[in-house]
């Protein structure tokens, strides 16, 4: 099955953004740091957000992560929608009819967490990240460091 969630960016306070969306919509909270991940590119960026995803007991899922300085951010250009699971052929589709006139931010290719991963802009501005899981449902492989590469 593949689902279709918001993932937001933050500038160094996804931590605090996404403890609070979890006061408001209840659920668990998992988040995973640069640092952690062995993803940082700067000591700085250790403590930064890599992901986390809060799942509500009415199975809503929210996604977010840190961009770290060196990547550009813009307020109010801080959401993206990620198509995610296990289905290569399905999600390959989409990401094929998405990228068309797109802007490639990542190709859509095997990244360093082992998921096929792919991140773009469409020709009407909206911001895509595809993923296929390389792990079972259940695992958090399929969203464990999504927004890593995003600016």
């Amino acid at each position: 099955m593949t689902t279709l969630n918001p993932y937001i960016s933050f500038r160094g306070n996804a931590r605090q953004a996404m403890e609070f969306y979890r006061s408001v919509f209840g659920g668990d909270l998992i988040v995973s740091t640069f640092g952690e991940s062995q993803m940082s590119q700067d000591p700085s960026d250790d403590e930064l957000v890599l992901h986390s995803q809060l799942t509500g007991s009415s199975g809503l899922v929210l996604m977010a992560s840190d961009t770290p300085a060196r990547m550009s951010f813009t307020p109010g250009d801080t959401i993206s929608v990620s198509l995610s699971g296990e289905d290569e052929a399905e999600l390959r589709g989409y990401w094929d009819a998405l990228a068309v006139d797109a802007t490639i931010t990542a190709p859509f290719e095997r990244a360093p967490w082992g998921d096929l991963f792919g991140m773009c802009t469409d020709r009407f501005g909206v911001h895509w990240m595809v993923s296929v899981t390389s792990a079972p449902t259940g695992s958090d492989s399929s969203t464990n460091a999504q927004h890593g590469m995003m600016d």
